[in-house]
């Protein structure tokens, strides 16, 4: 193998997760190898009835952080990983997503819209998105988050683990305004959502991106309902859940005070 090669393989060790240059090397081939994931749905429909007065006149996802609206660090974060086919759901003042992003090219993707004309909860966008999304896994996110995630690392373990849905993994100090996650090994065995605090609760959370497969489609329905309350709960009982956890910013920007430390922290 060329010196210079080897000096860009050599860069891939960080000691953890790839450990050596022969695994370095295993790492790369892999990653050319592996099935690709090339699409994603944003759910950026919701109402934002917490961030009012703010959601009076625009949608939460277009929430400025850092000079640029949340959706659009999302966008960014799927355009670096090679996922360029974005199909964003949107509802509540969608047209203002629309005026910004357009088509996607000005941001080096292709987005196409898929817009409520009723509510549908996020398992019922998720079931109208689906045509549309063809029969490949694809990344699911929610359009008010913003995380530093390795994608390609969440999409290797997805398809590593043959799991139906992945769902990514943060830890919270008080996890009762989250969707609590209890693991068995990598397997998400209990999932509530906003659950009253106790003792044993868990402190692992849905960081609010998943890697999901088309087959979930015969659980759904489209009419409203809530892939937290409906859908993971469903699959749970079938063992069809992973959860990835990783450690990397997070922000659900949900409230004006997590709007306001994302303002200030987001990027250090």
């Amino acid at each position: 193998m060329k010196k210079d090669l080897l000096k860009k393989v050599d860069t891939l060790v960080d000691g953890t997760k790839i450990r050596n240059r022969s695994h370095a090397i295993e790492y790369a081939v892999s990653q050319y190898f592996n099935p690709k994931i090339k699409k994603a749905l944003v759910l950026a429909g919701g109402e934002g009835v917490k961030m009012r007065p703010f959601t009076y006149e625009m949608p939460k996802t277009m929430l400025p952080v850092k000079g640029k609206p949340i959706l659009e660090h999302i966008i960014a974060l799927l355009r670096e990983n090679e996922i360029r086919e974005i199909c964003l759901a949107i509802g509540h003042l969608g047209e203002r997503i629309r005026e910004h992003f357009g088509d996607g090219t000005k941001f080096g993707v292709k987005i196409t819209y898929l817009e409520e004309k009723r509510k549908l909860g996020t398992a019922g966008a998720l079931a109208n998105a689906l045509p549309l999304l063809g029969e490949e896994p694809f990344v699911m996110i929610w359009g008010d988050v913003l995380i530093d995630i390795d994608l390609k690392d969440l999409i290797e373990f997805h398809f590593e683990k043959n799991a139906l849905i992945t769902v990514a993994l943060t830890s919270v100090q008080d996890p009762t305004d989250y969707g609590v996650v209890r693991l068995h090994g990598d397997t998400i065995v209990e999932f509530k959502e906003k659950p009253r605090q106790t003792p044993a609760m868990s402190h692992l959370v849905s960081a609010g991106v998943h890697i999901i497969n088309p087959e979930v489609g015969k659980y759904l329905k489209k009419e409203f309902s809530m892939i937290e309350k409906d859908l993971i709960p469903l699959l749970i009982k079938d063992s069809q859940v992973k959860g990835y956890l990783f450690e990397g910013q997070w922000f659900d920007v949900g409230t004006p005070e997590i709007y306001q430390r994302a303002i200030k922290e987001w990027g250090k």
